[in-house]
């Protein structure tokens, strides 16, 4: 009887994610939101310290070559 039941919640569950029922389907424009934002934080930190990011990851590299 057990192969029954699974089958019949694995159905249950797979007719609700067509209907569109399932609450753990997600936010698609939540989401969207999220990595539009993040793009956005990462480029208003981005572009004021651009140079000191480049001269501190340069130094990092240097160092790391060099043995220094």
């Amino acid at each position: 009887m057990r192969p029954f039941t699974y089958l019949t919640t694995a159905l249950a569950a797979l007719a609700a994610r067509v209907r569109g029922d399932d609450p753990e389907r997600g936010d698609v424009p939540g989401w969207v939101m999220i990595t539009v934002m993040t793009a956005a934080l990462v480029l208003a930190i981005l572009v004021p310290f651009r140079e000191a990011i480049v001269d501190a990851v340069t130094n990092a590299l240097t160092s790391v070559t060099t043995g220094g």
